[in-house]
């Protein structure tokens, strides 16, 4: 029998990936920060229509734009964590889904314990279980 079970791809800092995550954090906020500028000029385009409610527009887009700003601001501490992260550690960079064999006399133990593929600069260098 096969189970699925989550196993935690982390990643070792080198200068490689270090210049790919920060790529990484600063376009997402650029993004966003697009996206916060679109919503402002959305929201002054509805509120000159006529029959509509300039404080329900406006209080629905500023949530929005919050929703954003909090996504910003979330960009700015991963910027500034990842520069104080040293070469040479390791991160989780996400979680992944596997299949796991589940036979008669398994250890259940090994199968549940905490799995994890290492990877640096895009190469997998170990797998631990």
């Amino acid at each position: 029998m096969k189970i699925i079970k989550n196993v935690l791809i982390k990643q070792i800092v080198t200068e490689k990936s270090k210049e790919k995550l920060q790529k990484s954090f600063h376009e997402s906020k650029m993004r966003l920060e697009q996206e916060c500028q679109q919503l402002r000029f959305e929201q002054r385009k509805l509120e000159h229509k006529a029959g509509v409610s300039k404080q329900d527009i406006a209080h629905r887009f500023q949530q929005e734009i919050n929703n954003r700003k909090e996504k910003i601001k979330l960009a700015d501490f991963k910027i500034e964590q990842l520069d104080m992260l040293e070469l040479g550690s390791e991160i989780i960079e996400k979680e992944v889904e596997a299949l796991v064999e589940v036979g008669v006399g398994s250890h259940w133990d090994e199968i549940m314990g905490e799995r994890a593929i290492v990877i640096k600069d895009d190469i997998v260098i170990r797998v631990d279980n």
